[in-house]
């Protein structure tokens, strides 16, 4: 079966949006072999007024095995959930403040997942509520679900359900943006990583890292069988593993080597690219550049493969062409420079890369992958912050 390759002339400079929701797009670059190649996506807009539009979750929330989206609009009240296909929107729960991000994982085993969510989100740590909440069916997930609050911990700002010991059951981890007493723009004191384990919902530490943390990503990084947690903020990225009921903590970069606050890195991504695991990172916090790492025998090579972002917000790895190697999607929520964009690796060692701007007039805080479609090649969904769209540019192949 034929894939979209994705390949673009930086020299041509070519991009292109369907910014309606029926608009078609025909993505056509010059690969640097001469050659002409077509990539095909149909843009569709899902959902607007999205106030705020922070992250965007795909998973199976009614339990059909089909996937529905999951955005969270820290502008709004209410969290929601879009089914699958026609999009019906169906309300989860309201009287919100600043909804911030989500996590989904079937806990009881019913088929219908539960959903850890924080909320009461702001950067400066004496006003963040930092609440927790579960969110749990009331039988029917297509009307209100109830609500838990398990904890409140200033600026709670990312969770994700983790295998944290390797038998299927997920503990939910709450990553704050910065510890109850940091100070901007410094944020200098110590930040807590916990989690908690479900039924006792007790909060648990994992770490602290120093100044703000803002990346998350669950990953098997050691090929153990069970999930790690790797963070990013001020001070790098680190990784946190449960080894023998003990957790085990080592720093993979350093990240931007500017002076604090402009040190470190914002998001972080695992990377396939033809058999061989790189990082790629956001750097610094809200940064510019889009960066990705080599591994060598000496630790991890730094490549600097874009710095003409605006405000890059996420990377996310998936391979969209069906060649058996990820590209890079970035979403950037700048101001004057916005938008998603997609690089694909000129070389295999990922040192050289095109980068391709799918849409140019989103203001875009979060992106995911999966096939939404059921053709077997995997869709984006991205969501605005204050362009306030919710967009799924589905993939239509070559």
């Amino acid at each position: 079966m034929n894939r979209p390759f994705i390949r673009l002339s930086l020299l041509l400079g070519l991009s292109a949006i369907a910014s309606s929701g029926a608009a078609q797009t025909d993505v056509e670059a010059a690969a640097s072999n001469g050659h002409r190649h077509a990539a095909h996506f149909l843009a569709h807009d899902v959902a607007t007024g999205l106030a705020d539009g922070y992250q965007i979750v795909i998973a199976d929330i009614d339990g059909d095995r089909d996937v529905d989206l999951l955005p969270v609009a820290s502008g709004l009240s209410e969290l929601a959930w879009f089914e699958f296909p026609a999009w019906q929107r169906h309300v989860i729960t309201g009287d919100l403040t600043r909804p911030e991000n989500v996590d989904a994982y079937d806990i009881d085993r019913d088929g219908i997942p539960e959903i850890g969510m924080v909320s009461g989100f702001s950067q400066s740590p004496s006003r963040s509520a930092g609440i927790v909440t579960i969110l749990t069916h009331a039988g029917d997930p297509r009307g209100p679900w109830s609500a838990r609050e398990i904890d409140r911990l200033p600026t709670s700002h990312r969770v994700g359900w983790v295998d944290i010991e390797g038998d299927g059951n997920k503990v939910l981890v709450n990553a704050p943006l910065a510890g109850a007493t940091a100070e901007p723009p410094e944020f200098r004191t110590d930040n807590p990583l916990v989690y908690y384990r479900p039924g006792e919902w007790r909060r648990t530490l994992i770490a602290t890292t120093p100044g703000v943390v803002h990346g998350f990503l669950v990953s098997d990084w050691s090929g153990r069988g069970r999930e790690s947690v790797l963070t990013a903020g001020f001070a790098g990225v680190f990784v946190d593993e449960l080894e023998q009921g003990s957790w085990r903590r080592s720093r993979i970069v350093a990240g931007d080597p500017a002076a604090w606050p402009q040190s470190g890195a914002s998001e972080i991504a695992e990377l396939d690219l033809n058999g061989q695991k790189l990082l790629a990172t956001i750097e610094p916090w809200h940064g510019n550049k889009v960066v990705v790492y080599q591994r060598r025998r000496d630790g991890w090579a730094r490549s600097v493969i874009d710095e003409s972002a605006g405000l890059g917000h996420a990377v996310v790895p998936v391979d969209l062409d069906g060649d058996g190697t990820e590209e890079l999607v970035v979403a950037d929520r700048g101001d004057e420079r916005r938008g998603v964009y997609i690089y694909t690796a000129r070389d295999p060692q990922g040192l050289s890369w095109d980068k391709e701007v799918l849409d140019g007039s989103m203001q875009a805080s979060s992106c995911a992958a999966a096939d939404l479609s059921g053709d077997g090649r995997p869709d984006l969904v991205c969501i605005g912050r204050a362009t306030e769209e919710l967009r799924w540019y589905e993939n239509l192949g070559d």
